[in-house]
């Protein structure tokens, strides 16, 4: 088989219950029930003092009701630690608490924030790109105001960019590029699986690290449960790639597990950089099927913009360094052609902004003829939806593509629960009949469009650490347009007759699952 001819460092993970078994994930697993097992039973062996507790509990639960209130939290969020504590008013409101004082990363906190703070103006924005946008009425140039009240992701003229409408397309330009590195290549992404696509890259990242260029490898430790071996970072490091998981798995109870590095970069040289949907395993190329035929997204960069990238990449490779080195970030790219305006950025969950969110809403809000969205999941709060069925209503083509074959039914039940009343205000539904489609792009007016990692979900615009690209005026926008019109030709329409005749499961599943959502 093809997949044999490819470099692997690791046997292949057992499957099924017998890979559970001989996991260090049971074990963690099991430490972690334990704790959970501790608690419960420690909330039992305070019934003695069930006279004070009832006398208490009342009063320490109005506190968090009014904390609720008074807090920056969502109103979706709001609803359902209500109804958490509606059920069960004492564990729920200690659960709150629990969730609110980030247990188990209040270090990483102040680390990721620290990092951000330090490299605030790594990168000076040129002023003559935001002068070049004075007098334009986009937006662009307010949301570049934005993005770096925080942070910094300055906004780029210079750069040239490629729309990749499959993974496969993606993959090959990956080859290529990789090929002709000559100084480091940086890669973080959420999920890296060994067979074809990893064993072609790794062939090229061993060789090139083999003739003493820096190779840097970071994924997501979630990696550990289901694909890769513990010590995978150290099979890497034996041919010379410097590797880490990003929050490895541990036998102790956290909050932590909840943040996720759902990033996906590639950075080579500082001047050619890849972002978009695509992970590192075969389904994402359509080597092996999973949920029929994977649809996915990308977007190279070449020229000054891919700074921005490689200083995102630093950031949370040295987050866990006594001694970061941002060196790589602080020299400027190679100037490619000017090809409209380029603004990568990335959310973090560890503060108070919802970027990736308000990016998409002021898309929606601003947007004259049309957005046309694709996103695997569509798990969206009330101010998402609202920016969705106004600008729908105030006669925006809004159009929706989603997965026809769906990954997790939990996420399918629920991006259904939002159908209705989305149809009703004119924003139109289609589901890829082929198989599952995991782009996360937004088109909008053919002159803007953001490809990344960002889905319609709470995982991504509350949870998870993210990126994406920001593209005005850009040539390849026309391209993402065009995608977006022949992935449509695939789909089948949603409408008021197709959701009676869904199935039953689905719209309860919907409905319960509806109120926990933000917990998800």
């Amino acid at each position: 088989m093809e997949d044999e001819k490819v470099l692997r460092l690791a046997k292949p993970k057992k499957k099924g219950l017998l890979r559970l078994i001989f996991s260090r994930f049971l074990i963690i697993g099991l430490l972690i029930l334990l704790q959970i097992l501790f608690f419960v039973s420690l909330f039992g062996l305070l019934s003695d003092l069930v006279p004070y507790i009832e006398v208490i509990a009342p009063l320490f639960t109005l506190a968090v009701i009014f904390y609720i209130f008074s807090s920056k939290m969502d109103t979706s969020a709001k609803l359902t630690w209500l109804v958490v504590i509606a059920l069960a008013p004492l564990p729920g409101a200690l659960f709150l608490v629990y969730c609110k004082k980030n247990v188990g990363h209040r270090s990483t906190t102040f680390r990721v924030r620290k990092l951000i703070s330090e490299t605030k103006d790594a990168i000076i924005q040129n002023p003559q790109v935001t002068e070049d946008l004075k007098d334009d009425t986009s937006g662009t140039r307010e949301l570049c105001t934005y993005l770096n009240r925080d942070g910094c992701f300055p906004i780029f003229e210079n750069t040239e960019t490629t729309f990749f409408p499959s993974g496969e397309e993606k993959f090959q330009a990956m080859l290529t590029e990789l090929e002709k590195a000559k100084s480091f290549i940086f890669m973080e992404y959420f999920i890296i699986e060994e067979g074809y696509m990893w064993g072609r890259i790794l062939e090229i990242l061993a060789r090139k690290a083999k003739e003493g260029l820096d190779v840097r490898v970071m994924y997501d430790g979630l990696c550990e449960m289901s694909t890769l071996p513990s010590n995978y970072p150290k099979l890497l490091g034996n041919i010379g790639i410097k590797a880490k998981m990003f929050a490895p798995l541990t036998p102790f109870l956290s909050t932590h597990y909840n943040y996720r590095d759902h990033r996906k970069i590639l950075v080579i040289d500082g001047n050619v950089g890849f972002n978009g949907g695509v992970n590192l395993a075969d389904e994402y190329i359509n080597k092996i099927e999973r949920f029929g035929h994977w649809k996915d997204t990308a977007v190279m960069l070449k020229g000054a913009a891919v700074q921005s990238q490689t200083l995102m990449f630093l950031q949370m490779w040295n987050m866990d360094l006594k001694q970061p080195d941002f060196s790589q970030a602080y020299i400027p790219a190679v100037q490619g052609k000017t090809d409209g305006f380029i603004m990568p950025y990335a959310d973090s969950p560890l503060d108070d902004d919802k970027v990736g969110e308000s990016v998409y809403m002021d898309i929606l809000n601003r947007a004259h003829s049309y957005v046309h969205i694709m996103t695997p999941y569509l798990i969206l709060d009330g101010e998402l939806e609202t920016a969705l069925k106004f600008a729908a209503q105030r006669g925006v083509d809004v159009k929706l593509i989603l997965p026809g074959i769906p990954d997790k039914s939990t996420a399918y039940s629920l991006a259904k629960s939002h159908y209705r009343d989305l149809i009703a205000s004119n924003v139109k539904i289609y589901e890829y009949s082929p198989g599952f489609v995991h782009a996360k792009v937004v088109v909008s007016d053919d002159n803007r469009a953001v490809v990344g990692t960002i889905n319609f979900d709470y995982r991504s615009l509350y949870h998870h650490f993210e990126c994406a690209t920001y593209m005005y005026k850009a040539s390849c926008i026309s391209d993402i347009e065009k995608d977006f019109q022949e992935t449509l030709t695939k789909c089948r329409d949603v409408t008021p007759e197709t959701i009676k005749k869904e199935k039953l499961s689905y719209k309860i599943k919907g409905t319960i699952l509806k109120l926990f959502a933000p917990l998800f």
